[in-house]
């Protein structure tokens, strides 16, 4: 996959964080930083959307 990755500057130096790039049909690719040449998944720009949505509100806070 030729992309260009992009990493929170929340990222720590440990390397705990993931990457996400655009892709040329629309999806957004997310992959382990730690392994950058491993699999990515693949998310449509509406489930980001939602995922980030719920982020944001707290939903996955228990998680952590």
């Amino acid at each position: 996959m030729d992309a260009r990755w992009i990493k929170s500057r929340h990222s720590n130096a440990e390397g705990n964080c993931v990457e996400l790039a655009p892709l040329t049909d629309g999806g957004i690719a997310m992959r382990n930083s730690r392994d950058p040449d491993g699999p990515a998944l693949v998310y449509t720009a509406a489930e980001l959307a939602a995922f980030l949505a719920g982020a944001k509100d707290g939903e996955f806070d228990h998680l952590l």
